[in-house]
């Protein structure tokens, strides 16, 4: 083992501690706010000190400034706009801004796989078909 370096069992337990802690600060966030906010703090310093990832799902509920456990529609707002999804924690006023892009990508292709399971066809779906005879630029003939 390098120096620095811990075993894979011990990064599993952080993670897995790490997930528990928040699902009990959101658990918790109803009856007491400071509990979650104390439980976000300490997912976090377990994260740094096994230099771990917070899970994506758990990433967007705290607030990068403050620390607090974030729930949208009691002590932080959720906005849409231009390709970006905005949370704004009440707590400290902070905006945070992350991409809307792969999110759209999944529900366009989700929307594409659907179409073709309803029509019942089993054809490739070609994107970028810009010419509607069906031909491309390659079978153009050159004058």
């Amino acid at each position: 083992m390098r120096r620095g370096k811990r075993p894979g069992w011990m990064l599993k337990i952080a993670r897995e501690r790490i997930d528990i802690l928040f699902r009990m600060a959101d658990r918790e966030f109803a009856a007491n706010p400071g509990r979650s906010h104390r439980y976000t703090e300490l997912a976090r310093n377990i994260s740094m000190k096994y230099r771990v990832r917070i899970p994506r799902e758990w990433r967007r509920r705290f607030c990068r400034r403050c620390y607090s456990f974030l729930k949208p529609g009691s002590n932080c707002t959720v906005r849409i706009s231009g390709g970006k999804v905005n949370f704004r924690c009440h707590e400290c006023g902070h905006i945070m801004r992350f991409p809307y892009i792969q999110e759209k990508k999944q529900k366009r292709r989700n929307k594409i796989e659907s179409h073709t399971i309803k029509k019942g066809t089993d054809e490739q779906v070609t994107f970028g078909a810009h010419n509607k005879r069906g031909k491309g630029r390659s079978d153009r003939k050159s004058h």
